[in-house]
This record gives C-alpha cells, structure tokens and sequence, in this order.
C-alpha cells in the first residue's frame, strides 16, 4: 500500500463495498470466517473469555504480543472480505481514517530504513466467541497506532475503546511532503480554544505543560479523570456548536445510525456538564494536549512527541469499554430467565 493516496483508498472503498453487495450471505464476518483455512480459524477464533479480548495496545505489534492473525497471513481474497467485514463496522470516513494510519507504516519504514520493524502488514484480526451461533460475541482490529474494539450482543453493537494515532503527523518530506493524518481533530480543537474569551481561556487550560501521551494509556478500564477544563453550560452557543462539532468528528468514525444514537444521547443526557481542557502549548506546532469528558465518556488528544508531530487520540467509555454495560444486562437477563 506504498504511496496510496487519499483518492486510491476512496477508489478502493467503493470496489470493496460494491462487491459486499454479492456476497452470497449477505453477512461479512461469516464471509471472512468461511474464507480461512483451519489453521487460519485457530488463530482468529478465540473463546470469548480470552485474556487477549480486554488486553489492547497502540505500539508496534513487534514491541507486545497480540492475539489473532497478521494481515500478512491472508491471501488476496481473505483481505478483501476482511475489509468488507471492517466496512460494515466503521463510517467511510473511519474506514479511509483506518487505511490512512496504516500506511503510514510506511512512511515510518522509509524514515527508520526498518521494514521489519515498520509493517503495515503487521495488524491483527481477532474475534471472540462464535458469531455463527453466538449472540454475544466480540472482535478486534489492532497494530501501531490503531485499536478498534466491537463487542455485539443482538446485533447491538458496542465500540470502544477506540485509538487513532499518527506519526508523522504531518509528513515533512518526500513525495507525500505537506500530507496529515488526524488533522481535523487537531485543528477543530484549535478552533474551539482560539474562539475562547481570555476569561474562558484561563479556566479550559488547566496546565502549561503537555502530557507526554494520553494519561489513560492502554488501561483496559478506565474512571473519570480529575474534572478539568470549562464545562460546556459555560460557553455561548457557537462554543457549544464548536464543541459539539468535536466530539461528531470522534463519532463520525462509526456508521452512521450507531454515530447519531450515541451524539444524541450525549446531548440529551450530560452534555452541559462536559468539560473541555487542554495543556500545553496554544500554538501551532507546540507540544500540546485536550480531553473533554462526560459523564459516560472521555476522549483523549495528544500531540507532544518529535516535536509535536505525533498524535494520539482515543475515546473510552467509562462503562461501555469492551462492551461491559453490554454482557451486564446480558448475564442478568440471562440470570433472570434461569429463575423464570
């Protein structure tokens, strides 16, 4: 994928969703599961109690064990109906986002002269329990800088945690010269803090230093962080608006109707008590970091290694991760019907 472009991947997303359209079953999980050998099975298919299924990371794959099968490891045909899999599970945009961080891989690999190190073949697909049969059951998608977790009870389906990152951030040679990735996130909080009264400003940044990355880092669960950063009842309405904006664009990697029933929650239920906070740096290029957290939620944004050129993004749900509110009320509807 050397050199992919932002119109390639677009290209290739619609030949892979159109082929969607003739599969025979009509469902991509079972697509992809009917494509593997039994080798192959043995080392996507997981039990679903498996230590692996709570236990994630955003370094290089050779850097921490993973669970699963490498991309490598699948012919043409088995890539192809991963991805349509992967599609149904994530927006275009979180799709090209995904392809995008992937590729970067490469890039990296040119800077290190480290092929085996940097690998954009080196990502891992698991899934655990049975979805042939199962209705709870859960899969993941994971390598440098990408997590993407999906717990599904009923086809109801959970999505987090959830980490993009980037590096480079912005590629600063080369052909691809100029190119970023994750770039919205950053300029659209840029946005919000600069559209801050100096008053505003004082209370939303809570520190002058940056962290060195995310605070919650790869904790398979995670708590409200100290409550920093001034709350969304605070601002005026295009602030509001603004803020709002941010976290659609956390969500707008997910499908559509997922995206929308969980933005509209959020603003019906807990959205004038969400904080937005940074530290750091406010201008471009400085080391700098924001979260906004919610009640139900908490999204991370840093920028702070090689020279603020290396970001790391991810939202956690405090209840959610891994699907846990999930197999809750599933373990005690199913406890309820053992006494029925």
């Amino acid at each position: 994928m050397k050199k992919t472009t932002l119109t390639i991947l677009v290209i290739s997303f619609i030949t892979i969703l159109l082929l969607s359209f003739n599969s025979e079953q009509d469902n991509p999980v079972l697509d992809f599961l009917n494509s593997l050998d039994k080798e192959q099975l043995e080392k996507v298919n997981l039990p679903f109690d498996n230590i692996f299924r709570e236990s994630w990371h955003f370094i290089p794959s050779t850097m921490t064990p993973r669970a699963g099968i490498k991309l490598k490891e699948l012919n043409q045909e088995q890539r192809e109906r991963f991805y349509q899999m992967l599609q149904k599970y994530l927006s275009a945009t979180g799709y090209i986002k995904t392809q995008k961080i992937i590729d970067l891989e490469n890039v990296l690999a040119e800077i290190d002269s480290n092929t085996n190190f940097r690998d954009p073949e080196k990502y891992h697909i698991s899934i655990y329990g049975n979805p042939r049969k199962d209705s709870l059951w859960a899969w993941s998608f994971e390598g440098h800088h990408l997590s993407l977790n999906f717990t599904i009870l009923n086809n109801k389906i959970a999505a987090s945690p959830r980490f993009f990152g980037a590096s480079p951030a912005t590629i600063k040679t080369g052909e691809r010269k100029g190119e970023r990735t994750l770039n919205e996130e950053e300029d659209l909080a840029y946005e919000l803090l600069n559209g801050l009264s100096e008053a505003q400003r004082q209370i939303a940044i809570f520190q002058n230093v940056s962290f060195l990355d995310i605070v919650t880092s790869n904790a398979s669960e995670v708590r409200p962080l100290n409550p920093v950063g001034i709350k969304a009842e605070e601002l005026n309405p295009p602030q509001r608006n603004k803020l709002s904006d941010l976290i659609t664009l956390y969500l707008s990697s997910l499908p559509e109707k997922i995206a929308k029933e969980r933005q509209d929650k959020i603003q019906k239920e807990e959205f004038d008590e969400i904080r937005f906070g940074w530290a750091g740096g406010i201008e471009k290029n400085e080391a700098h970091y924001y979260r906004i957290q919610g009640k139900s939620f908490l999204i991370e944004f840093d920028n702070t290694l090689n020279n603020a050129n290396h970001i790391h993004t991810v939202w956690r749900d405090f209840n959610g991760d891994f699907g846990r509110d999930l197999i809750k009320d599933h373990y005690h509807i199913s406890n309820h019907h053992k006494h029925d």
